[in-house]
C-alpha cells in the first residue's frame, strides 16, 4: 500500500479540500456505520436492556477516544505546518515525541479504565438491570485500548501530510471485520455484549496496524532518522503544549457529556435506549460537516506553515457553502424519516417509548446541524492556524452551555430539554471562534519557526 501525501499549498482550495475530505468522510461513515451495526445487532438479538447498557458506556468510551484524539491532533497540527514548510527534520522529531507520549497514554488509560469503570458507572446511576452489561463491555474496551491509540496516532500523522486514503482503507477493512465478528460472537457463540466489545477492539487493532504498516513503509518521507528514536524535552513539550488545549477541551466535553448521560439515565432504560440508537444516527449524519471541517483544518495548517494566509480565507468561505448546504439536506432527512430510521434499531412492540424518544432527539438535533456547520468552519481554521487556546475556550463554552441548558430545561419539559441543550450549546460554541476569526489574531499563532 502506497502512502498518498497531498500538498495543499498550491492549486484551487475547494477541490483540494473536497478531495481530501471525501476519503475522510467515507472513513468516518464506515467507522460510525459499524458502530451503528453494533447497536443494531445488540438491540435485535440481546434486547433493550443490553442496548441501554452499551449506550451507558458511550460517554466513557468517548472520553477515552478524546484523550487519544487530543494528543494525535496536537502533534498532527505541528506535522501539517512542518509539511507545508518542508521541514522534515522537525517533522520526524515531532513524530518521535508523539509516539512516546501516546504509548504512555495507552498504558495509563488501560489500567485506570479497567479498574475504575464499574465505580464510575455506579456514580452515573446506571440502573441495576443495565449495569452488568455496561461493566462487561467497558472492561474489554479499556483492557485493549492500544488498538484505538495506535490507529489515532498513525492516522493523525498520515492525514497531516494529506493522506486521507490510508485511514479510509484501514477503516473499511476494520468495519467488515467488526460486523462479521459481531454476528459470529453474539449470534453463533452467544457472548452477548462481551462479543460486541471483542469485535470492536479487534477491528481497532486491524485499522491501527494497517496505518502503522504504511508509515513504516514510507518512513523516509517523514525524515526518518534511526539515530533519533528518543525524544528531546523541547519537542515533547511542544507536542504536549499543542495537545493540552485540544485534549482538555475534548475531556471536558466528555465529562460534561457524562454529566448529561447521568441525567438521561435518570429517565429510565427506555429513554436510555432511544438516546443510544438516535445518537448513533446523529454521529453518522454529522460526518459530512466534520469531514469538511477537518479537511479545512489540515489545509489551514499547511498554508499557515507556508505563509499563505489569503488562501485560508478563500477556503473558509467556499467550505462554508458546502457545509451549510449539506446541513440543510441532513436536517430535512433527519426530520422527515426520523421514525423510519429509529424503527431500524428499536422494535415498537419492544418499547414504543424508546422509539419516540429517539425520534424526537433526531428531529431536534437535525435542525441544529446548521449551527454546527458555522461553528465547525471557524473553529477548524483557528485550530489549523495553531490558535489552540481559543479553540479550548470555545469548547468549554459549548460544554457549559450543554450542561447548563440540559439541567435547566429537563425538570420542566423532561428529556426534550436534554435534546434542546445540543443546539443551544452549539450556539454558545459559535461566538468565540467567529469573533476570534474576524479579529485577525489567529493569523499569528504559527507553531513552528
Amino acid at each position: 500500500m502506497k502512502q498518498d501525501t497531498k500538498d495543499m499549498t498550491s492549486g484551487q482550495p475547494l477541490p483540494l479540500i473536497i478531495g481530501f475530505a471525501v476519503p475522510m468522510l467515507i472513513s468516518s461513515i464506515f467507522q460510525q456505520l459499524y458502530s451503528a451495526v453494533d447497536t443494531l445487532i445488540v438491540s435485535r438479538y440481546l434486547g433493550s436492556n443490553a442496548l441501554a447498557g452499551v449506550g451507558a458506556t458511550g460517554m466513557l468510551t468517548f472520553l477515552l477516544l478524546s484523550l487519544a484524539l487530543g494528543m494525535g491532533n496536537g502533534g498532527g497540527l505541528i506535522i501539517a505546518q512542518c509539511f507545508g514548510n518542508h521541514d522534515k527534520k522537525k517533522m520526524w522529531q515531532t513524530i518521535v515525541a508523539m509516539t512516546w507520549l501516546m504509548a504512555v497514554l495507552a498504558v495509563v488509560l488501560s489500567v485506570c479504565g479497567y479498574l475504575l469503570c464499574e465505580p464510575i458507572l455506579r456514580m452515573l446511576q446506571v440502573p441495576a438491570e443495565v449495569l452488568p452489561y455496561s461493566v462487561s463491555y467497558l472492561k474489554i474496551i479499556f483492557a485493549f485500548t492500544g488498538g484505538m491509540v495506535i490507529y489515532n496516532w498513525a492516522s493523525s500523522i498520515l492525514r497531516s501530510v494529506g493522506d486521507s486514503r490510508t485511514p479510509l482503507y484501514a477503516l473499511i477493512a476494520a468495519s467488515f471485520i467488526n460486523i462479521g465478528l459481531d454476528l459470529l460472537l453474539i449470534i453463533n457463540f452467544g457472548l452477548g455484549v462481551q462479543g460486541a466489545a471483542i469485535a470492536t477492539v479487534f477491528s481497532q487493532f486491524v485499522s491501527g496496524f494497517i496505518c502503522l504498516y504504511v508509515l513504516m513503509r514510507t518512513r523516509d518521507e517523514f525524515g526518518f532518522d534511526k539515530r533519533a528514536l528518543f525524544p528531546d524535552a523541547h519537542n515533547m513539550w511542544l507536542v504536549v503544549k499543542t495537545s493540552i488545549p485540544s485534549t482538555f477541551q475534548s475531556c471536558m466535553i466528555s465529562i460534561g457529556g457524562i454529566s448529561v448521560q447521568r441525567l438521561i439515565n435518570s429517565f429510565g432504560a427506555d429513554v436510555m435506549a432511544g438516546y443510544t440508537a438516535a445518537s448513533k444516527v446523529d454521529s453518522l449524519a454529522i460526518q459530512v460537516i466534520l469531514a469538511v471541517g477537518n479537511a479545512l483544518c489540515v489545509f489551514t495548517g499547511q498554508n499557515i506553515g507556508a505563509g499563505k494566509v489569503d488562501r485560508v480565507k478563500v477556503a473558509l468561505k467556499k467550505s462554508q457553502v458546502v457545509m451549510l448546504v449539506s446541513a440543510c439536506i441532513i436536517a430535512v432527512c433527519a426530520y422527515v424519516f426520523r421514525f423510519n430510521i429509529m424503527e431500524l434499531f428499536i422494535d415498537p412492540e419492544d418499547s414504543m417509548l424508546a422509539l419516540e424518544a429517539g425520534a424526537q432527539y433526531l428531529s431536534i438535533v437535525g435542525v441544529a446541524y446548521l449551527i454546527c456547520a458555522v461553528m465547525q468552519s471557524y473553529q477548524n481554521v483557528i485550530r489549523g492556524a495553531g490558535d489552540v487556546n481559543t479553540c479550548m475556550v470555545a469548547g468549554l463554552t459549548e460544554l457549559a452551555g450543554k450542561v447548563f441548558f440540559a439541567y435547566l430545561l429537563s425538570p420542566f419539559i423532561g428529556a426534550t430539554g436534554i435534546w434542546l441543550s445540543t443546539p443551544l450549546s452549539w450556539g454558545c460554541g459559535c461566538v468565540i471562534p467567529v469573533v476570534r476569526y474576524y479579529s485577525g489574531k489567529w493569523q499569528y499563532k504559527k507553531l513552528i519557526d
